[in-house]
């Protein structure tokens, strides 16, 4: 091989190397999350509280839209990201109230 694609190689397994371990990062930090979604949602339905917040919803999506855009990000990926996430959690308290 010559030396710029041994170079390309080794760039790209660190690349690779450092999404592996964004990819952990980002599954752990959904399951921490998903843990105190489902105590709010325990809390909610014990207290006979609404599944949703739409308020709280859209501070959050609007909060993530300016995080997304200092990261960076597209700001509309972010905010699919959290309306995804946001149905989970909802689903899921939907479940603690039957």
């Amino acid at each position: 091989m010559t030396d710029h694609v041994t170079r390309a190689a080794e760039l790209l397994k660190e690349h690779r190397e450092s999404i592996d371990r964004l990819d952990a990062i980002l599954v752990y930090t959904l399951g921490e999350r998903f843990k105190h979604t489902q105590a709010v949602g325990k809390l909610k339905a014990s207290h006979d509280l609404p599944p949703s917040d739409p308020d709280r919803e859209a501070q959050q999506i609007a909060r993530l839209e300016d995080l997304a855009r200092r990261a960076d990000l597209d700001p509309e990926f972010a905010k699919k990201f959290l309306n995804f996430i946001i149905a989970e959690v909802i689903q899921h308290h939907n479940k603690h109230k039957k």
